[in-house]
């Protein structure tokens, strides 16, 4: 396929004036340009956005992308996205960028529209749209433990903490003040074990609305010879089992 500009345009008339690259809100723009970003680049990053040339345009506030020619899986969801209203089967962060545009859509009135040469029409995401997923709901709290660089913590009113994930992605945790002034450890640009409480996706295994219980501590560090140890006494207590696989598939009853 030939390489393809993308356009995707907002049209928001929620502050009682037309968005465009004369007027616009700043918080609007930030969210806009944000989504637009997420959308392209999805959750296997096919697209670098950083270094991705794009144009204002006049009349609505548009977003156009330079040619993009490397990026099959945005080009697929786009054509899947040009014929129904379901995400299923969409990349995560793109159905997620999609979701949040329809329940604006439904609930301030702004609409956002994405074209490109290869799309027979324009993909429309207006109050008359029924973008949606079976597996929007799919979501459970759970307790979980994750790992990662503290990159911030603190604020004024809102105090959370950004932790930059081994995937290289970043979680914001929310935390409380009486949590963090209790905290005796400069957690800043360094590993840590967080115990936190969150709503995870069962389908895309994404984590939101994730709070901070508690910061644990643990040692990355290997005591080598408590290692050693410990190999010396699991050989001593296996050395008279001459098939350990066969051994343990007889505890568990499984036919040889």
């Amino acid at each position: 396929m030939d390489a393809q500009p993308i356009t995707l345009s907002l049209e928001d008339l929620s502050g009682g004036f037309e968005a465009s690259p004369d007027r616009v809100r700043l918080a609007e723009l930030v969210r806009f340009t944000e989504d637009v970003q997420a959308f392209l680049r999805g959750s296997s990053k096919e697209i670098d956005t950083q270094t991705l040339e794009v144009a204002v345009r006049r009349g609505s506030l548009a977003i156009q992308t330079a040619p993009i020619a490397a990026a099959p899986r945005l080009f697929s969801d786009l054509r899947a996205l040009s014929i129904a209203t379901s995400l299923d089967g969409l990349d995560p962060k793109r159905k997620e960028v999609m979701l949040r545009w329809q329940k604006a859509a439904l609930h301030s009135g702004v609409s956002v529209q994405i074209s490109a040469p290869m799309l027979p029409s324009a993909i429309v995401v207006n109050a008359g749209s029924d973008f949606h997923a079976d597996d929007a709901d799919h979501w459970v709290t759970v307790e979980r433990y994750v790992r990662g660089e503290v990159q911030d913590l603190g604020g004024a009113t809102r105090p959370n903490a950004h932790v930059k994930l081994p995937d290289g992605t970043t979680l914001t945790v929310s935390t409380d003040k009486e949590l963090l002034r209790s905290e005796k450890v400069n957690r800043l640009y360094k590993m840590a074990m967080l115990r936190i409480k969150a709503e995870l996706n069962l389908v895309t295994q994404e984590l939101r609305n994730a709070r901070l219980l508690e910061f644990v501590e643990y040692d990355a560090q290997v005591d080598e010879e408590a290692m050693r140890r410990l190999v010396s006494r699991g050989d001593d207590a296996w050395k008279d089992v001459p098939d350990a696989t066969s051994w343990v598939d007889d505890l568990r009853g499984d036919s040889h």
